[in-house]
């Protein structure tokens, strides 16, 4: 289904029937909707409970994304394992990473997924999935969920050269992530014309802006007054990262997993509320944009 309705929410084992509800059609919201959609999404923190990660049931269900404190690596068929008493449902999603060449789309999903971040750019051949799996708690409900996110990654090059990559990334995707560089003020720029080429026939996806090497805040290219300004123009959520290499196991050589966790929690939260939220909307369980919009301009 997607971002037109309600997905499947798959329980180990077991299919709920509290999930086979109708779901309908979002009207469209018009062309000034690629960034007005996202106008009525939640506060940070209002749909997923940002720490619990870091409780002690949180970190229960972490365990099953982690092998002795290492990131454990999922295939497209893989998933974490749950004791019967820790089941959850799970929740799946199509993620697109857009930007130009060399801001760290790679590096980005790799330091999600638990990966070795390259240290020297090379530019992406062809398409790359990546499957990482988060677990989560609903504000509303104290329910837990395991988002299932799958990220897709393409090179620049690979997008101009052939017309059939653009549109298989984007087929079925729930959102699409933007990057830009804090290095680069040229990619900054660029996120208008990527918004609308990749994202613009597209109004009721997820949209998210990051900011990559934000550790090397000191040289940006992209002040904090013209970052207040895209946010006040696009209402998107815009996060930051850090480019900096992981932290290490007692070895010195290891990836410590749940440091690097916490180090992208922010992102994979905020992921998951929007998305989740998006869901919401679309299965009808809560008001979208035009619902909660006043009388005199609805008519």
């Amino acid at each position: 289904m997607g971002s037109q309705g309600i997905r499947h929410y798959e329980q180990h084992k077991v299919f709920p029937p509290i999930y086979q509800v109708r779901y309908f059609s979002l009207q469209l919201l018009g062309v000034d909707c690629l960034g007005r959609a996202m106008a009525q999404l939640p506060a940070p923190g209002s749909v997923i409970v940002p720490d619990w990660h870091e409780s002690a049931e949180g970190k229960e269900y972490l365990s099953s994304i982690l092998r002795k404190n290492r990131r454990r690596v999922f295939g497209l068929l893989e998933r974490p394992v749950l004791p019967p008493q820790v089941a959850a449902d799970t929740a799946g999603y199509k993620i697109f990473v857009s930007g130009k060449s060399g801001v760290g789309k790679t590096a980005l999903v790799a330091k999600l997924a638990g990966l070795e971040v390259p240290v020297i750019h090379h530019e992406t051949v062809g398409i790359q999935t990546t499957i990482v799996y988060w677990p989560a708690k609903l504000q509303a409900s104290d329910r837990v969920i395991i988002f299932r996110f799958e990220f897709w990654d393409c090179g620049e090059a690979a997008l101009k050269k052939f017309d059939h990559i653009l549109p298989a990334c984007k087929e079925k995707t729930d959102a699409f992530l933007f990057l830009f560089s804090f290095t680069d003020r040229s990619s900054f720029d660029d996120l208008p014309a990527q918004l609308s080429r990749v994202a613009g026939d597209a109004p009721n996806t997820v949209k998210m802006v990051i900011g990559s090497k934000f550790d090397q805040y000191m040289h940006t290219d992209v002040p904090e007054r013209d970052l207040t300004a895209f946010r006040q123009a696009w209402e998107l959520p815009l996060l930051r990262v850090k480019s900096v290499p992981g932290r290490r196991l007692a070895d010195g050589r290891t990836l410590d997993g749940r440091a690097g966790l916490a180090d992208v929690a922010h992102i994979l939260n905020g992921l998951g509320e929007h998305l989740w939220h998006q869901d919401q909307v679309a299965a009808g369980l809560i008001p979208g944009p035009q619902e909660n919009a006043p009388e005199e301009e609805q008519g």
